[in-house]
């Protein structure tokens, strides 16, 4: 039996259902005893600040995190799809924003257990309170290797590509930052021009970050695609996509 998701602030809506998972029960029992047991006031409120208020903090350093987080999953089961989905939305319906980065750490290294069934979940962690810190990892590392593993997914990106939301729209452009010579090169040009005129600071950026990525695999493609689209670029996304070339 499952029951409704409790969403975080600034939440689309009430979201997919978290399954039953007795993997996520012991996980978020450990996770929620070790995470506060090391909080720190003062760093939760510059980090906080840091990431404009996106989220309150527990103010606990990545490396202190990620060591806990070793010590959370230790002699846990190697989870179903069923259990990732538990695990990251009820990390995500928790306030401090530790346990997100703990969930997206998760997926990152479980993507593989997960099916095209998972995308309903990943279309709500991403536009859940969104910032680039968890958008950017869930893009790369969990909708890339999903869409890899299967190709009808790309369709699903096709409609990303074009939502009202910017954070699904950064997800489609990123998707493919890790793919090299397997990139889609017509879709990455084409989702850079279908949002060239986008008029968010987060969009531009990303258009000119998954082109600078994808130059180190064929730097003439992409000096010869900004070349063509210069005029349809913003400045931002030109400079960036430019960096290294």
């Amino acid at each position: 039996m499952s029951h409704g998701v409790e969403t975080g602030h600034d939440a689309p809506g009430p979201g997919p259902s978290i399954p039953s998972s007795a993997l996520a029960d012991t996980v978020l029992e450990r996770l929620t005893a070790l995470y506060p047991a090391v909080a720190d006031p003062g760093r939760a409120r510059s980090a906080a600040a840091y990431m404009k208020h996106v989220a309150p903090f527990l103010g606990i350093p990545t490396p202190g995190r990620r060591a806990l987080s070793r010590a959370v999953l230790e002699g846990t089961a190697r989870p179903e799809e069923a259990d990732c989905a538990a695990i990251a939305l009820r990390c995500w319906s928790l306030p401090e924003r530790e346990y997100q980065y703990f969930a997206a750490d998760y997926l990152r290294r479980h993507v593989a257990r997960c099916s095209p069934g998972f995308v309903p979940v990943l279309r709500h962690l991403v536009s859940t309170v969104p910032w680039w810190d968890t958008v950017d990892v869930l893009a790369a590392h969990v909708a890339g290797p999903l869409v890899a593993a299967d190709g009808a997914l790309r369709q699903e990106m096709d409609a990303w590509i074009e939502d009202d939301d910017l954070w699904i729209v950064r997800t489609a452009l990123l998707h493919q930052l890790r793919y090299k010579q397997d990139t889609d090169t017509g879709r990455l040009f084409g989702y850079c021009l279908r949002q060239a005129g986008h008029p968010d600071f987060f969009i531009r950026k990303a258009i000119g970050w998954c082109l600078r990525e994808y130059a180190k695999t064929d730097p003439q493609a992409v000096r010869d695609f900004v070349d063509g689209a210069s005029g349809r670029l913003s400045p931002l996304s030109v400079r960036e996509a430019t960096k290294h070339l």
